[in-house]
């Protein structure tokens, strides 16, 4: 892709609330009056097959919160409770072995948090064995792992190459001290910098820089100067997050002021400004937040139009079931979604009591599976070929989703996509708005509570 250009004015226009789609339907529309039993029942069944896997831990802690933050955390200075919460994961993983296919082969890992690197690098150690002892690991499984460089030692990136990690990702947000400091994050660019170095010393294959817009006192030239230094590190992709502003659902953005945090004119500029920085650099635009180099894996995958995307955003491994561990973890089976208890005292008494922590699910209907396969084709394609997904949803799409096609029209006049007879491309302006153009299809999308939702910028 060339530089891409963004009309502002437009933008503004699409500025909604929306969901991220890495699960559809997404996880608002999960309920807890599923019993525990149904699960069971589904996961059961589910391992019949030999289909992939692709494994998440939930590791929770953090030495502080970021302001901005809208992770499922717990604050605490106290490193014991790491090894502590290691304990459960095992007892979790047993009562999840037990219903596993060992056939089943692991083609991805993650580690995921609040920050897994607030444990000791013995304790990252241990769990690695404990998660090798119970699964098949296949040889080129991509194992991905998010990085807190404020306490980290090398120690730290050493024990987690030695248990498979092969991926670093890594939060700068913003190297602005008077942004870091607002934001409660204090991160200075060297440090960034020394973690950079450690991870490819070490021999992580892929690192990964996430930076937010939208984050107090930014502006353009500032952001810019954050743009210059990072890229001076050549980081295999980057995530570019909008900052969520949800204060009712995260009670500590509250602190946030809203006469700090940048106009929609402003974060809009920051967008643009990243866009055009990043791919005139020579980084492909995935769509939504992701950026990658042209021959890294995500980009290949695209054009051959093998991309995926699920609870870890988009991603290489297509096919897998997702099974997480750890408190506030999303699995996810062939049509059905579970959640474990989001709080850690009832995640740890599930376990004392012998029982999977379940708490809230998804079991899908037919319609939800031919949507599913629509919005997921249309996020990583970035277009539909009607003749393709006639035969994977076995059905004439035209004639299936005539009223979604037709509904397109507004977006096709504004440049967001090109219909043929054939299919819809999306344009470059349209990965932008990817979100936008995938909520056409999404049969809840106007009876949702749209405040549950960030905004699709």
């Amino acid at each position: 892709m060339s530089m891409l250009k963004v009309d502002l004015e437009l933008v503004k226009k699409y500025n909604v609330p929306g969901p991220r789609y890495t699960s559809y339907p997404p996880a608002t529309h999960f309920t807890n009056e599923i019993a525990p039993e149904i699960f069971i029942e589904q996961i059961r069944a589910n391992n019949q097959t030999d289909r992939d896997l692709s494994l998440y831990f939930h590791l929770p802690f953090c030495y502080s919160l970021c302001w901005f933050c809208g992770c499922t955390t717990v604050i605490t200075a106290d490193q014991k409770k790491s090894g502590e919460y290691i304990k459960y994961l095992e007892r979790e993983m047993d009562l999840m072995k037990a219903l596993m296919n060992p056939k089943r082969k692991v083609v991805q890992l993650h580690f995921g948090g609040g920050s897994p690197t607030f444990s000791l690098p013995d304790d990252i150690r241990r769990l690695g064995e404990m998660i090798h002892a119970r699964f098949t690991m296949a040889p080129d499984a991509e194992a991905g792992v998010e990085v807190d460089p404020r306490r980290l030692t090398r120690d730290h990136l050493v024990a987690l190459r030695e248990v498979g990690f092969n991926r670093g990702s890594m939060g700068v947000q913003d190297n602005d001290p008077v942004v870091q400091k607002a934001v409660h994050r204090i991160q200075p660019f060297e440090m960034t910098r020394q973690v950079v170095e450690w991870m490819r010393e070490v021999g992580f294959d892929s690192v990964n820089l996430d930076l937010i817009y939208g984050l107090p006192y930014q502006t353009p030239l500032s952001f810019a100067r954050t743009l210059d230094e990072v890229l001076s590190l050549k980081p295999d992709r980057f995530a570019v997050f909008n900052y969520a502003h949800v204060p009712w659902m995260k009670p500590a953005q509250k602190i946030l002021k809203p006469d700090i945090l940048p106009s929609p004119e402003t974060k809009f500029e920051l967008l643009k400004l990243t866009i055009e920085r990043l791919t005139s650099e020579g980084y492909e635009y995935i769509g939504m937040d992701h950026f990658a180099r042209a021959g890294d894996e995500l980009a290949v995958a695209q054009r051959q139009k093998t991309l995926q995307r699920n609870f870890q955003g988009y991603s290489t491994r297509g096919g897998a079931d997702i099974c997480a561990f750890g408190m506030s973890s999303i699995s996810q089976g062939e049509g059905f979604y579970w959640q474990n208890l989001k709080e850690l005292p009832a995640y740890y008494g599930a376990l004392d009591a012998g029982k999977l922590p379940l708490h809230r699910g998804y079991v899908m209907t037919a319609e939800d599976k031919l949507r599913r396969t629509t919005i997921m084709r249309l996020m990583c394609d970035l277009g539909l070929d009607y003749a393709d997904m006639s035969k994977r949803l076995a059905l004439d799409f035209k004639e299936q989703f005539a009223r979604e096609i037709e509904s397109l029209d507004d977006m096709e006049a504004d440049g967001l996509l090109v219909k043929t007879p054939q299919g819809l491309l999306v344009t470059d302006l349209g990965r932008l708005l990817i979100r936008n153009v995938a909520m056409r299809f999404d049969a809840y999308a106007d009876a949702r509570k749209e405040n549950r939702f960030s905004r699709t910028i």
